[in-house]
């Protein structure tokens, strides 16, 4: 149980991996080359999968089984797909045409952002083909005949909480293992039982009531940026942590120049949660957009939608050198992250650790 013993030692046995790390899944910063690296430094490398294609997950998953005989997890999100709104969809137009204006391109020439899919039975069939040994979830579960597939293989299965109430849910559904979601923690918010951002707690003051509430293991994530944080984690009841900021500099990461240089700069220490890129919570660093109209707009729409009408904005200013309109997804402890190998700096995470 949690909070008893040496609980890293659970999570190693149950993942079958060295470290009691995990490398937190990142759409849009790494594909399966982050995730190999990890995995063979002894950690569980993650592979992002909610915004590839069918053939793309399929190649993917083959490129980790031809490089690493490790144990990986392969993560998907379970949102419920909203329903057009077009009077939504004409309101945040509207808030974006003066940057439209400004940058000289015809807001009427949208056609889409990058697609958020939740699991679903083509993805579940492409999975069946690579049998992953550990696949994760983002906002709650998929319904139960789907994750009755997922368990068909053996996998072992992963899903986020921010809140007891989540991790509770879980648990009764059966999962291996329960991240905790600090509030620190970068990217998407995990949340799934209520929208109430004043429900989230941080990541060590929601770990040892997770720890106290339900007997599978839990991972702690969010602000955990370097060895020091991984033993606090421990020590405090998690078992093991999972990290994402502090591997977005690493050369195995595909993350943009722009987002690279943010990283680096002084701006990395001042983070938000916004529903401007995505139509969802998600903490990342303040640019000018979320100045400009605030980290929350009523006018975006619903998550994954709002990322459609920002697609172009975001593709001029990058390819002039500016993250104005881009998703710099961040935690709030970017010290951690080192343009290092990704096996190094795994290895660094766990030197603290009596393995």
């Amino acid at each position: 149980m949690p909070g008893t013993g040496k609980p890293s030692a659970s999570l190693q046995a149950l993942l079958g991996v060295d470290l009691p790390i995990v490398q937190a899944p990142m759409a849009g910063v790494q594909g399966s080359a982050l995730a190999i690296a990890v995995c063979e430094a002894g950690g569980l490398g993650s592979l992002p999968c909610a915004t590839l294609p069918q053939q793309v997950l399929r190649e993917e998953l083959a490129a980790i089984r031809a490089r690493t005989r490790r144990p990986f997890n392969v993560n998907f999100f379970c949102h419920a797909p909203p329903a057009a709104d077009a009077q939504r969809e004409a309101a945040w137009r509207d808030r974006l045409a003066p940057y439209y204006h400004e940058a000289g391109l015809d807001a009427d020439a949208v056609a889409g952002g990058p697609a958020r899919k939740p699991f679903d039975a083509t993805a579940a069939e492409v999975l069946e083909e690579f049998e992953p040994p550990v696949v994760s979830f983002h906002f709650g579960l998929p319904e139960p005949d789907l994750l009755a597939r997922v368990r068909g293989w053996g996998a072992k299965i992963l899903s986020s909480a921010t809140t007891v109430e989540e991790a509770r849910w879980l648990e009764a559904r059966g999962v291996d293992a329960i991240i905790a979601q600090g509030l620190e923690a970068g990217g998407h918010r995990g949340h799934f039982l209520s929208d109430d951002l004043t429900l989230q707690a941080g990541t060590f003051a929601l770990l040892p009531q997770l720890a106290r509430a339900v007997r599978v293991p839990v991972i702690a994530a969010g602000g955990i940026a370097d060895a020091q944080g991984v033993a606090a984690a421990l020590a405090l009841g998690a078992a093991g942590a999972q990290i994402g900021t502090a591997y977005l500099l690493c050369p195995e990461a595909t993350t943009s120049s722009v987002h690279r240089a943010a990283l680096r700069g002084e701006s990395a220490h001042h983070t938000a949660l916004t529903n401007l890129f995505s139509g969802r919570p998600a903490r990342g660093i303040v640019n000018r957009l979320m100045r400009e109209l605030g980290s929350f707009d009523a006018a975006a729409p619903a998550f994954p939608l709002a990322s459609a009408a920002l697609a172009p904005l975001r593709a001029h200013a990058e390819a002039h050198g500016s993250g104005d309109f881009s998703p710099l997804w961040a935690g709030q402890n970017a010290g951690g992250c080192r343009a290092v190998p990704a096996a190094e700096l795994t290895r660094a995470l766990a030197q603290l650790l009596s393995l």
